[in-house]
């Protein structure tokens, strides 16, 4: 080999960007890993994903956390009614009612959904939040 020869070093000029997808193509892959004799390894490297991300997916897909947006219907809580107002509530003025009343929680969900809970204590509102933040 002559060394005084220039030598060339190929360097791969394609950027790698980070690559959005899209909620449907994500369910696509997830799914095609969960036909039987799948492997997780070659349908990742037949989309072009990191095997991991796809293990990422599949636990939010069976956890019910990959759904599209417009797709996902609104989840109720369950209400338990534990007694009836006393008569003097009941019987009471509006301004004595603000007066004697515990605070209100209001949640609302930007032009989809409106929760009050009247009556509200500290413990019921950090498990409010909790199911709310999962």
């Amino acid at each position: 080999m002559d060394h005084d020869a220039e030598q060339v070093i190929g360097v791969d000029a394609e950027c790698k960007t980070r690559q959005r997808r899209s909620v449907q193509e994500k369910r696509q892959m997830v799914e095609a890993t969960l036909v039987p004799g799948a492997s997780i390894a070659r349908v990742a490297r037949a989309y072009g994903v990191n095997a991991n991300q796809l293990f990422h997916w599949r636990k939010l897909y069976r956890q019910g956390l990959l759904e599209a947006p417009s797709t996902t219907a609104p989840k109720l809580l369950p209400v338990h009614i534990t007694g009836l107002p006393s008569r003097e509530f009941l019987e009471s003025s509006p301004v004595e009612q603000k007066a004697t009343t515990a605070p209100t929680l209001r949640i609302e969900i930007a032009g989809k959904a409106r929760l009050s809970i009247e009556g509200c204590d500290e413990r019921s509102l950090c498990a409010v939040l909790e199911c709310l933040l999962r």
